[in-house]
């Protein structure tokens, strides 16, 4: 879900555009002349993992057409302190008419994008996978699980009609983990695969035993997904969830599980720190 498509960002963009004009600009309309032509360069204040070009495009472009821009960085890109990202040319009432907006869909996605990369270097040179999960902004998914794959994440499901996990409230309902799956396996449609959140050793045997195609560990120990690897043996894929952080990804990547989950890419990230600036 790198790859964006206008169809999908316009909506979100213009959105943001009307909560942040209301009903006009005082400043910019009663201090810059509208025949102003500008320049201006976004600096990055800090290291930073490029992310949100195609949304920053976006919003320059709904705002005034006759601005041109030239990035010299694109998304995945590593920038350092006071690297210079793009440059905007045009109109100086529709640069800062559009400034806020895209400063904030830019730092909000690179910063996401910084923080996956973080978690997916402690991975290198392991078969685990990094996935993000459904712990985003509300109405900010589509761009916040595209910033996650720029950084170097895997996506997990979408929403709830593009997957399949069983959790905790799930068995409690259905009865048990073997109750839930054959529930499902009577009218799932068979492009889709199983998965069923376990906290404990006896949990993976009933999921495994059940049919589940994938087998989540949840909140458990290094030490007992290292016992739920050999328990599978490769019968069903194992993902890792649950108090993930940088100190312990890596070590939870060595018990050989296939996926690790984490929602903190996206809710543990913060902004990244970065300035537009008019040449004059």
């Amino acid at each position: 879900m790198a790859q964006l498509h206008k169809l999908q960002i316009e909506p979100i963009v213009s959105r943001a555009l009307e909560e942040d004009w209301g009903y006009g600009d005082w400043t910019t309309d009663l201090c810059v002349a509208p025949d102003t032509i500008s320049r201006a360069r976004l600096i990055a204040k800090e290291d930073l993992v490029v992310a949100g070009r195609e949304v920053v495009e976006t919003v320059f472009e709904i705002v005034d057409q006759r601005m041109e821009l030239s990035f010299k960085a694109d998304n995945g890109d590593e920038v350092v302190k006071g690297e210079e990202i793009f440059v905007v040319e045009g109109p100086a009432r529709s640069i800062l008419r559009a400034e806020r907006v895209a400063l904030n869909f830019f730092g909000r996605l690179s910063g996401v994008a910084t923080m996956a990369r973080a978690f997916a270097r402690q991975l290198e040179g392991t078969k685990t996978q990094l996935l993000d999960t459904r712990k985003t902004i509300p109405g900010m998914r589509i761009l916040e699980k595209s910033a996650t794959v720029i950084g170097g994440a895997r996506n997990h499901r979408f929403g709830l009609c593009d997957g399949v996990i069983v959790k905790e409230n799930h068995i409690r309902a259905a009865g048990s983990i073997k109750a839930a799956v054959e529930k499902l396996l009577e009218s799932l449609p068979p492009t889709l695969k199983i998965e069923v959140e376990t906290t404990n050793l006896n949990e993976v045997q009933e999921a495994l035993d059940a049919g589940a195609d994938i087998i989540m560990l949840d909140n458990m120990s290094i030490s007992e997904m290292s016992l739920a690897v050999r328990t599978v043996r490769g019968r069903a894929l194992l993902e890792a969830s649950g108090n993930v952080t940088l100190e312990n990804v890596g070590r939870i990547a060595e018990s050989g599980v296939d996926f690790i989950s984490t929602s903190a890419c996206i809710h543990s990230s913060r902004w990244s720190d970065i300035s537009l600036l008019f040449d004059s």
